[in-house]
């Protein structure tokens, strides 16, 4: 990592009415950017917190296409912003379900990159029932994203719990995770996995959530958080809508690295020399 980069994380509590989310969004983008953030990296589910899991079947868009790529778009161009859009419905093949995707686009608002979200989240218990491979397709393809030189992981939400899919995208600086993290399974293990995805890959974790009490009923858990390679929180929200602001160091990262060299230490495959 040769420069400092700001980057900005912003939490919604996203609703049921996607032009609201839309106006949110973009107004908390602009907040991120006049704060200083290059990057600005968006929640999962972002435009949509639907009183169904099926609701978002309707707002599903081809790639390229549609009022919420447009948005997207037309924001990270507004800012001037390197945008991480959180996570928006593609269509996807298999009918009922759309793709979870992860797309970036450039400060001249073009779709550089785009990810669909592999491991799908699903859990039981407490009152509670998740199974997102009921209305989601599981993407087949790990990242591997360099932006402006700087090397990306990228994951989302659940992906948080696979340190092998994080390994799979080595070499990388830093790791980009839109999560939505129930408040049951976020209160137990949030910090924790992303304080040792940073640690175990020496990088900076930007990770932003949803986090608050949405109309449908359901409760996430919030905390976004930046955290750099030695594990340090540089900054975190808890609750509620706004934005966070940190800088991405390139020295900080290169001492942690030259200091307790783990990454050169590897083992077992695979593994970068």
């Amino acid at each position: 990592m040769q420069k400092t980069i700001r980057a900005a994380a912003v939490q919604m509590v996203s609703s049921t009415d996607v032009a609201q989310n839309i106006a949110a969004m973009r107004r908390l983008v602009a907040e991120a950017a006049e704060r200083g953030a290059e990057w600005v990296l968006l929640p999962e589910y972002w435009p949509l917190m639907g009183k169904n899991d099926t609701d978002k079947l309707a707002w599903a868009e081809e790639v390229g296409k549609g009022e919420i790529q447009t948005a997207l778009s037309d924001t990270a161009r507004h800012c001037g912003v390197v945008l991480f859009g959180g996570t928006i419905p593609l269509v996807s093949s298999e009918a009922g379900k759309v793709m979870n995707t992860l797309q970036i686009y450039l400060p001249d608002g073009t779709l550089a990159e785009h990810y669909h979200k592999m491991h799908l989240f699903g859990f039981s218990g407490l009152g509670e029932r998740y199974a997102e491979a009921d209305t989601i397709s599981a993407g087949c393809e790990v990242p591997h994203f360099n932006i402006g030189g700087v090397g990306v992981a990228a994951g989302v939400c659940y992906d948080l719990r696979f340190p092998e899919f994080f390994r799979a995208q080595q070499p990388f600086e830093v790791l980009m995770l839109p999560a939505a993290f129930t408040y049951t399974t976020g209160q137990a293990h949030w910090e924790l996995l992303l304080k040792a995805r940073a640690v175990e890959n020496q990088c900076y974790v930007v990770a932003s959530a949803q986090g608050g009490k949405h109309e449908s009923g359901r409760r996430t858990f919030g905390h976004s958080m930046i955290i750099d390679p030695w594990g340090e929180v540089l900054a975190e929200r808890a609750e509620g809508e706004g934005v966070i602001v940190a800088d991405l160091e390139a020295a900080r990262l290169n001492s942690v690295r030259t200091r307790l060299p783990a990454l050169q230490h590897r083992l077992l495959p695979p593994y970068e020399q």
